[in-house]
């Protein structure tokens, strides 16, 4: 059984408008005629005595009165999800589906890792996993695209629970071979002084080392910029350079060998969390909790 199955179609059909902000492409995605959405549309708004979109040319906006009607749609939605994983737990966990939403330095290890050792005991769960940059993961959170995010954070979001919390400072990649691998700690001062890969200005790491080296006068000039975690770590790997990552996308390969993950001794670069968040006030279904779960207490281990 699928979870629209349980909802009203009106607010299903609005929920698709309201998310694709058009009736042609709502209509596309529900095979429904524009024709009959707007007039379910139309007559919801009659009902409630108000307008839930704003019509422009280019497409239709919520109103007040309409953000305040999709929060309940979308939480309507993740109800019948829960009912129905519910439902599948009477079968022992063979049914249900967990959506993760997660930055890209959790979706190349971690994640299917965890997905793998979850499915050798629940066989019937289905995964869904979307890598986004780390400021996006909480709006998917939010928005019901997801059921669990998983990101790195240095500010609280509203509507969000943290279910686990870390810290999770930057740490310094080096190549096994490198003048610097043997010592405790670096600092970006010293780690300028050779190639450097690092993510792109608009990140929380980059951010964070921007912050510190504007204040130490310092100019980091990478020779390889990437948002791609992998193509980082491997440039490391391969002995390209030096770069930066938390502790828990470079583990793998620290535990091969491959690298050698060093603090750094700037003030400054341990200010961030890795968090686990759901949406605020909901009732996970059976599924998603069992994964929340296993994920929280796996999260902690070096491997």
């Amino acid at each position: 059984m699928r979870a629209h199955l349980l909802q009203d179609t009106t607010l299903r059909y609005f929920l698709e408008v309201a998310h694709s902000g058009s009736l042609t492409e709502a209509s596309a995605r529900l095979h429904v005629a524009a024709s009959a959405l707007s007039r379910q549309i139309a007559g919801l708004e009659a009902q409630l005595g108000t307008p839930l979109f704003e019509r422009h040319p280019r497409g239709m906006v919520l109103t007040a009165a309409g953000e305040i009607l999709a929060i309940h749609a979308r939480r309507t939605v993740l109800d019948a999800e829960r009912a129905l994983g519910e439902i599948g737990a009477l079968q022992g966990l063979r049914a249900g589906q967990v959506r993760l939403a997660t930055s890209d330095a959790f979706a190349n290890e971690l994640v299917p890792r965890l997905c793998v050792e979850f499915q050798r005991t629940h066989t019937g769960i289905q995964f869904s996993v979307i890598s986004l940059p780390t400021a996006q993961v909480p709006g998917a959170v939010r928005s019901g695209a997801a059921d669990i995010g998983l990101c790195f954070s240095r500010a609280p979001h509203q509507d969000i629970e943290v279910a686990y919390r870390q810290t999770a400072p930057v740490r310094a990649l080096v190549p096994p071979g490198h003048p610097l691998a043997r010592a405790r700690s670096v600092s970006l001062a010293q780690m300028a002084r050779h190639p450097l890969a690092l993510p792109p200005p608009e990140t929380t790491v980059r951010q964070m080392i921007d912050i510190v080296c504007s204040r130490q006068g310092l100019q980091m000039a990478p020779v390889l910029i990437s948002n791609h975690a992998k193509t980082v770590l491997n440039f490391v790997a391969h002995g390209g350079g030096l770069s930066v990552a938390s502790e828990i996308a470079a583990r793998h390969l620290v535990a091969a060998g491959a690298i050698v993950a060093l603090p750094i001794s700037d003030p400054g670069m341990d200010l961030r969390d890795l968090e686990v968040q759901t949406l605020a006030g909901r009732s996970l279904p059976v599924a998603v909790q069992a994964f929340l779960d296993l994920l929280k207490e796996r999260l902690p281990e070096r491997w």
